[in-house]
């Protein structure tokens, strides 16, 4: 007979008493400035479990914001940057070869799913149109996902939490989400904070001073204004922080200004010239 020491298809789990999600457990808590209800929203999201869509512009705190509530939940967090090429395969796992045979090894949903975590797909309408079809039956009453590579229909742990994200107003490769999947979600909506919010976000993550704060902020609401003229987003609150740590770092706000929110915004001459005279007139 033929030695089939090394075909032979198993599913290798982790080791007993070993924690799975260990790598993805947050060790230290991540600072967020609550805007709104959204913590609130959140909880009652999960009691329900309810799958969560979170929208907003890019470096307004979605992100933040799910590294916060891992760590209030004492889960694990894995997150998954989408981009065009990210396939259901990626997601659910695949078969893998080595010296000892073929075994399975989880993907990234299907490790939360089956131990029990956070799952964040960042930027979700990136990702290939297949990953859609398979989390339909993730996000309703059914929380199952199909592994139909492996012949496994995995039932959601008790402690799963699907969450993703996405840009309304990003224009490039972006896709609209049909209603048959934005219906399966509740829905957060993330917009910049207000200003002293900001400010104060800025001086606790960019380590700036208040007066510091306050200019880079008042400049971030000129850059957002100039959406309707060819921007197609203006600075976050993100781009504040790394100003003002490069500022911390020794460059004058106005140079720290103009790396770290007027060159970066825009390549097209026009735009970046009216962006580099809203950063001198604001230092």
């Amino acid at each position: 007979m033929p030695d089939r020491r090394h075909t032979e298809s198993v599913h290798r789990g982790p080791p007993l008493n070993v924690d799975p999600l260990a790598d993805w457990r947050l060790t230290e808590e991540p600072f967020y400035q609550p805007v709104g209800h959204e913590i609130a929203a959140f909880d009652a999201a999960r009691t329900a479990r309810l799958p969560v869509l979170l929208k907003g512009p890019t470096g307004c705190g979605k992100t933040r914001f799910v590294e916060h509530m891992a760590w209030r939940l004492k889960l694990p967090l894995i997150t998954v940057a989408c981009h065009e090429d990210l396939s259901a395969g990626d997601l659910a796992g695949r078969w893998l070869l080595d010296a000892q045979g073929t075994h399975w090894m989880d993907g990234p949903l299907a490790l939360a799913v089956r131990h029990g975590g956070l799952c964040y797909l960042d930027e979700f309408m990136e990702a290939r149109a297949d990953t859609t079809v398979l989390l339909h039956p993730l996000a309703d009453t059914r929380r199952v996902l199909s592994l139909e590579r492996h012949g496994e229909l995995l039932h959601a742990h008790r402690n799963f939490q699907l969450i993703v994200s996405y840009n309304p107003g990003y224009q490039g490769l972006h896709r609209e989400m049909k209603p048959s999947t934005r219906q399966r979600f509740v829905a957060l909506g993330f917009d910049y904070p207000d200003p002293p919010v900001e400010a104060d976000i800025v001086v606790r993550e960019g380590l700036a001073t208040p007066e510091l704060a306050g200019q880079l902020v008042q400049l971030a609401i000129r850059t957002r204004r100039l959406r309707d003229e060819g921007l197609s987003e203006g600075a976050s609150t993100r781009m504040l922080v790394h100003a003002a740590l490069l500022a911390r770092a020794g460059l004058s706000p106005f140079d720290a200004a103009l790396q770290a929110i007027a060159e970066p915004l825009s390549d097209d001459p026009d735009v970046g010239a009216a962006l580099r005279s809203l950063v001198r007139a604001s230092f």
